[in-house]
């Protein structure tokens, strides 16, 4: 089953108490919660506090945003799992090193992969998985790369966390959607122009776009979120009328 979540970053000007209460006049059914703001890494209580608090909301844990880049510069990954294992949440979202695919030696890969190994296989003892954004400046900035990661890592618990590519074409999304199906965690969902970032839509005029995405991760088994990020114009008007999009496709079959 598809359940929907928003993203804590869209709004990081909002207190943890205003985000919950956003969500919850959005009816929608979960929190990504990031760990840049809202939730640091290290901070046990905090995120003690913040499980409670979402969960008394009748919200979701669904993932948190660690933005841990898995390598050497990034540090020890204990802090960011204690913290998500805090949290109670069972997905942690990584991102695969600090360089391009294009920009990246072999040596570079394999710093990324021998890190996410160890992330992944310490996760695994904690129920936690470990999933990349399909993000630029990374290894996933391409389907290729993002694949020969997987590859390179070799462990089948490693998910990816797919999302449009900025700036992206529509038809080639939707390829790089069917291929990252057998690896698929959870999707951050928005609606962009051909600018990217900078030309954030309302999500109601992507409807035909997200109906096609939407309708193959239906197939899969096993619940996944589709998580709202980056409302146009940061407004929260405008992220409580995506939310309301974003669940009438959830509910339309």
């Amino acid at each position: 089953m598809l359940y929907s979540g928003l993203c804590s970053i869209s709004f990081r000007q909002l207190s943890i108490d205003a985000l919950i209460d956003l969500c919850v006049k959005a009816k929608i059914d979960g929190i990504e919660w990031g760990g840049d703001v809202h939730v640091p890494p290290g901070d046990i209580e905090l995120a003690q506090s913040v499980r409670t608090k979402t969960e008394a909301a009748g919200l979701k844990l669904c993932s948190y945003g660690s933005y841990y880049r898995c390598d050497t510069e990034s540090g020890s990954f204990s802090d960011v799992l204690d913290t998500a294992d805090a949290l109670g949440t069972p997905v942690i979202r990584v991102w695969a090193g600090p360089k391009a695919s294009a920009d990246a030696s072999p040596d570079d890969r394999e710093e990324v992969a021998e890190h996410l190994r160890r992330a992944v296989i310490a996760a695994r003892e904690m129920n936690i998985t470990i999933a990349l954004e399909y993000h630029g400046g990374t290894l996933t900035d391409t389907q290729a790369s993002a694949h020969q990661l997987l590859d390179e890592v070799n462990l089948p618990d490693l998910k990816l966390y797919w999302q449009p590519r900025a700036g992206g074409k529509f038809a080639e999304d939707l390829l790089e959607l069917q291929a990252a199906l057998p690896h698929l965690s959870h999707v951050h969902c928005f609606h962009w122009g051909p600018a990217g970032w900078q030309d954030r839509r309302a999500l109601l005029d992507g409807t035909k776009e997200w109906q096609a995405y939407l309708a193959p991760i239906r197939q899969l088994e096993e619940d996944r979120y589709v998580i709202l990020e980056f409302a146009k114009d940061d407004s929260t008007e405008q992220f409580l009328e995506d939310a309301q999009v974003l669940r009438s496709l959830l509910n339309n079959n």
